[in-house]
């Protein structure tokens, strides 16, 4: 009776063990020539807010993205759109106009890290914030979604969005 409870159970063993090598056989064939998700999809890249050198007349921030490895580069173009400041969640009623070159193309992905200017003026009253939300452009037009940054900063009217640059 031992015997056969031995050979059951290694029976059984053997069996689940080729079942779990397959699926991790499909699994890892499966996904070998699927194209990575670009990095420009508001899910698929990081924020964040910086201070930045102020210049005359003008509080600065820096909004730079980053991208992690494992998702295709792709190319922007201009100023974000649609930017908003909200501080806790809260809409601070904000939103910034655009200035620059808007047809600039910039590569964006992971190693190739991006960034925009928000130019605030220094005679406004400032209003706390502490995130910014904003759609990204490519060549051909809007990137569906909104992507988030966030860092501390002080927005008032009158406040101005740059095209995004190269680097951090």
């Amino acid at each position: 009776m031992r015997n056969h409870r031995k050979t059951a159970a290694a029976l059984v063993a053997t069996a689940l063990l080729g079942v779990a090598a397959a699926g991790t056989a499909q699994a890892s064939s499966g996904t070998a020539g699927a194209a990575a998700p670009s990095a420009c999809r508001p899910a698929n890249h990081l924020a964040k807010i910086t201070p930045a050198p102020g210049s005359a007349g003008h509080h600065h921030y820096r909004v730079t993205l980053t991208a992690p490895r494992g998702y295709q580069s792709c190319e922007l173009a201009g100023s974000p759109i649609q930017v908003r400041f909200s501080q806790h969640g809260v809409d601070r009623g904000i939103t910034a106009g655009r200035y620059g070159e808007q047809g600039t193309r910039v590569t964006f992905g992971p190693g190739h890290p991006v960034h925009f200017d928000v130019q605030i003026p220094s005679a406004a009253p400032g209003t706390p914030a502490d995130e910014a939300s904003f759609t990204l452009r490519a060549p051909g037009g809007e990137i569906p979604g909104t992507s988030v940054a966030a860092g501390a900063l002080t927005v008032a009217p009158g406040t101005l969005v740059g095209p995004v640059r190269r680097g951090a």
